[in-house]
């Protein structure tokens, strides 16, 4: 380069260290270009890396939940039971909520059970409950007759193993006599005339 004698010897460095910081500037944005860059793409590995894991995780909790399904499906699952019997739908179990309580009244009132009106005397319930310790059984009465007994049933809770009896109409137990000893009649009278 060539040297104006004319030019202060001030301004000459002044130049140099001009070029010279904007050099040291423009390598420090580069680097802090650079250092931001690799933030990002270690924030988007973080990132990437816990999508894995949940992932994983939803899916082992998505297995054991279907687990879970199968096995209540298969009642290899210990479950609480209440049970149904005399003049109810269907005689049978009435499988206690998981997390929750069940009052009589649920299990009445079941789609699958309920007590039909034809042959169940609805004034007749009863709840029969094991001693805790012994062998004594306690029963509890309910005459849903008078619809306003039918509060009751919603707060009466059920407990594992309680037998919920309903008994017959009065007019059902002699239809079903009636009925025992009609073929029984037939049979004689037929024997009867043959001889």
């Amino acid at each position: 380069m060539l040297e104006n004698p004319g030019l202060h010897p001030r301004i000459r460095h002044g130049t140099a260290l001009r070029k010279a910081l904007s050099d040291l500037a423009h390598a420090y944005f580069e680097q802090q270009i650079r250092l931001s860059e690799f933030r990002q793409n270690a924030r988007k590995l973080s990132l990437s890396q816990l999508n894995a894991e949940v992932n994983l995780r939803r899916s082992e909790l998505n297995e054991a939940r279907s687990n879970y399904q199968t096995r209540v499906e298969l009642d290899a699952v210990d479950r609480d039971y209440v049970y149904l019997a005399g003049e109810v739908g269907a005689q049978g179990r009435y499988t206690m909520p998981f997390g929750r309580k069940a009052s009589l009244a649920d299990a009445l009132f079941d789609s699958a059970q309920g007590v039909p009106t034809k042959t169940g005397n609805i004034a007749e319930v009863y709840v029969l409950r094991g001693a805790q310790s012994g062998s004594g059984v306690t029963a509890r009465h309910l005459d849903a007759r008078n619809v306003a007994n039918l509060v009751l049933a919603t707060r009466f809770e059920l407990r594992p193993n309680d037998i919920v009896f309903v008994a017959e109409q009065p007019v059902t137990r002699w239809g079903r006599v009636i009925n025992q000893i009609t073929p029984s009649l037939i049979t004689s009278s037929v024997g009867a005339v043959t001889d």
